[in-house]
């Protein structure tokens, strides 16, 4: 695939800056961090957001550079810093959304909506149907119903004020009563509880703090890009990443539009790839952030047999219903059919409405009834295994897409008793697949079905099943498949060299602002797939001791502290309360049962972070060499794969941190060595050095015009190494399934065959050896190796 972006980056290193790491203290940092090997620093988004945001996605003007961070003065001086020292800045983007923040004058542009309904030069930026609710937006920011409510707002300034919230009044309604005054505003003040079923402007996800952009409109591509642009066109940065693309009406289209705008700077997308998923070939982008390459790693690290095992541990001693925890598909299929019937029932009966004007409008089409659409829309999106399709009408629609929505289609019929009923389906998946026309409401059917399917597949699978289906932690992560976590080397080759050939300037990572564990975490838990029968039975001893509210739960607790590996409740209790709430089994965010919630604080408290943490510490004491193999194995295979690596701030040194906020910690940059030279932490961050700086002294070696080549060794334990080169020259060597490999005896006389002729040198070591190494020899210091050619 041609690419005529300039060369990409090396490496990157994320920095998640927030009111506690502004842009001062990161260009404190630049020293150290350019001493570590990296080319670009990674930057959380820079626009202004809502204040003492600690991740800057709550964008509240696209024009400014945030203040709290030090300002456009403060990001200029970074760069300059960075370029001092050999580096660049790229700049994360936020396209999709913008804050409803209290005060909402904070965000000039809706604010001005508010003021002036329809008619306002900035109504455009957003998706709000003005049919609904009498031509009025639906704010949904009170604490109970307005009548309850009324003794709450005042006037104040020419403002409406309810707690944190001001609010503009439409000119000449100020010195009306206040109920007439509320009923005269181009919005209406309601219950936050009607969000989910009244909302009449498209939000993220289900997050209605968040209001959907139009970005698909040229003048406001241009209005929320033009700093963004001004900033790569002056040399303040160098490339982008795209948050969410899939919440776009037309993401091919912004993405080639931004591929212009921006001269074809290196560019990465936040697109989410199930597995077997493979990334539009016609996005102008050099790939994704890197969650594909994330779950491919992980998945290496993990036993196959030992996930079954620990899979039947687990249903036996949490005995959870098969669509509620005991089945992958089973449990995703009832997660999403929560979503369509609650927490997106408003983006559903918008779709319906939309659906029925199409069929209205065309005589072939009428007389399917309301119920009929709503039945074929809510089972079809619920069959999407993947994030959303990406059809235009008036094109034809990629045969990806095409059969993504016939085979969804084929099974929603069944839900129909009526044959001739069922043909609403048909209606509903060649709308969504933009075949019934090009008009207004067909395209916008087509761009809602897609964002909608999005918004479904991020909040019932990542944000609700993850956390009901428990048997592995580890695979529970964006990106991951859960219901076959384990990844053959043979797969993970065949990937790397589709990277290799497709996109091989694409982003790669192990940990985000969003994983739900950090890489280091999810090594440890990965482990325990060597480990099934020793978990069951110490699940067994401590919930003796300390019998659980629920043993679901109590499984989650456990495998979190021995991915966190100390008994910290201050980290641990603020994990556990959101996984339960993410499940809604027992608790919910919106229907929060404190007394169970109470009952989960204690027991973590008492039990994972008490005196049974010390089972917690034997055990991983015996798996100290897969946790080992496996920390080590993911960071250097990550370096040095296809692609352009991306380091999570402090990862790399062993950073074993759980869900947010416990991943946007602050790191110490200044910190010197790990410590004892023999750590764990101190051999990753001489691997981690050691890798970038190969990468960055010789870029061609891993770039775009490089090659990858699997190598397999020889001997009874092959299996147990992973390796490969790079444009003959580099090898990257690993070890996975520690404990099998020990217990068959070790390495043997396996050996791996080095490419070509010559000697070849050691880095980690500095031992030469042969063509022909021998893997005892050649990884008796650690459990990975990383060669060049002398």
């Amino acid at each position: 695939m041609k690419r005529d972006s300039p060369a990409p980056p090396t490496a990157t290193y994320r920095l998640q800056l927030q009111p506690a790491l502004p842009f001062a203290a990161a260009e404190r940092a630049v020293p150290a961090l350019a001493a570590l090997g990296i080319s670009h620093l990674h930057l959380s988004p820079v626009l202004e957001a809502v204040p003492g945001s600690a991740h800057g996605y709550d964008v509240t003007d696209h024009t400014a550079v945030r203040a709290e961070l030090g300002g456009e003065d403060g990001l200029r001086a970074l760069s300059r810093t960075a370029r001092a020292h050999g580096l660049g800045l790229i700049l994360d983007i936020v396209p999709n959304h913008m804050a409803v923040p209290a005060p909402e004058h904070l965000n000039g542009p809706l604010w001005e909506v508010l003021r002036d309904g329809p008619a306002s030069r900035y109504a455009r930026w957003f998706d709000i149907d003005w049919a609904e609710h009498g031509g009025r937006v639906l704010l949904p920011l009170l604490a109970g119903r307005l009548g309850d409510e009324l003794d709450r707002f005042t006037v104040h300034d020419g403002t409406l004020r309810y707690y944190d919230h001001v609010l503009p009044l439409r000119p000449g309604t100020e010195k009306l009563p206040l109920p007439e005054l509320l009923d005269a505003q181009w919005y209406r003040p309601a219950w936050w509880r009607l969000a989910r079923t009244e909302l009449n402007h498209r939000r993220f996800f289900t997050v209605s703090e968040l209001i959907a952009v139009r970005v698909e409109d040229p003048e406001v591509f241009a209005a929320t890009h033009a700093k963004v642009l001004q900033l790569l066109r002056e040399g303040v940065a160098d490339g982008l990443r795209i948050d969410h693309p899939d919440g776009l009406a037309d993401p091919a289209g912004y993405l080639r539009r931004l591929h212009e705008a921006t001269g074809g700077r290196w560019t990465v997308v936040e697109k989410i790839l199930a597995r077997g998923e493979e990334l539009p070939a016609g996005w102008p982008v050099a790939g994704t952030t890197g969650y594909d390459a994330l779950a491919h790693l992980d998945g290496l690290f993990t036993d196959p047999a030992g996930a079954e095992r620990l899979t039947a541990a687990y249903r036996a001693y949490a005995a959870p219903p098969p669509d509620r925890g005991g089945d992958w598909a089973a449990t995703a299929r009832r997660a999403a059919w929560r979503m369509v019937s609650h927490e997106l029932v408003t983006e559903v009966e918008r779709l319906v409405r939309v659906a029925g004007r199409i069929c209205d409008g065309a005589l072939p089409l009428r007389d399917h009834a309301p119920w009929a659409l709503r039945t074929a829309l809510c089972e079809i999106l619920v069959r999407l295994p993947v994030y959303r399709p990406y059809a235009r009408p008036g094109e034809p629609a990629a045969p990806a897409d095409a059969v993504l929505l016939e085979e969804a289609a084929r099974e929603a019929r069944a839900a129909f008793a009526v044959p001739e009923e069922a043909d609403a389906v048909d209606v509903v998946k060649d709308a969504a697949l933009g075949r019934l026309g090009d008009g207004p409401d067909h395209r916008d059917f087509c761009a809602r079905f897609a964002q909608t399917a999005a918004a479904l597949h991020a909040k019932s699978v990542e944000d609700t099943a993850f956390y009901r289906y428990a048997p592995l932690l580890s695979a529970t992560e964006v990106g991951g498949s859960p219901g076959r976590p384990a990844v053959a080397p043979g797969e993970f080759h065949a990937f790397c060299a589709r990277l290799q050939r497709d996109w091989p300037a694409t982003g790669t990572v192990l940990s985000t602002h969003d994983t739900k564990r950090g890489a280091d975490a999810r090594a440890r838990v990965a482990a325990l797939t060597e480990y099934p029968a020793e978990w069951a039975r110490l699940l067994a001893r401590v919930t003796e001791r300390t019998p659980p509210p629920d043993p679901h739960m109590a499984w989650t607790a456990w495998q979190n502290a021995f991915g966190l590996g100390e008994p910290d409740a201050l980290r641990l209790v603020p994990t556990v309360l959101k996984s339960v709430r993410e499940a809604a089994l027992r608790t919910t965010w919106t229907e929060p049962d404190a007394a169970y919630e109470q009952e989960v604080e204690r027991f973590v408290v008492a039990g994972p972070c008490g005196p049974a943490h010390e089972e917690l510490t034997a055990l991983a004491a015996d798996a100290a060499a897969s946790v080992r193999a496996n920390t080590l194995g993911a960071a250097l295979l990550h370096l040095t794969m296809p692609g352009v690596p991306d380091v999570y701030m402090g990862t790399e040194r062993v950073s074993r941190t759980l869900v947010d906020p416990d991943n946007r910690r602050l790191p110490d940059f200044a910190a010197g060595g790990p410590g004892d030279p023999a750590s764990l932490a101190a051999e990753k961050l001489h691997l981690t050095r050691t890798a970038l700086r190969l990468r960055r002294a010789h870029p061609a070696w891993f770039g775009p015009d490089a090659t990858y080549v699997p190598l397999t060794a020889d001997g009874p334990a092959a299996d147990h190494c992973v390796a490969f080169a790079r444009s003959d020259t580099v090898v990257a060597v690993a070890t996975r399934l520690a404990r099998d490999l020990e217990a068959a005896g070790g390495w043997g006389d396996a050996a791996l065959a080095l490419p070509g002729g010559g000697r070849w040198r050691e880095l980690l070591t500095g031992r030469v050896c042969e063509e022909q190494g021998l893997l005892g020899w050649l990884l008796h210091r650690y459990p990975v190796a990383l060669l060049t050619r002398e």
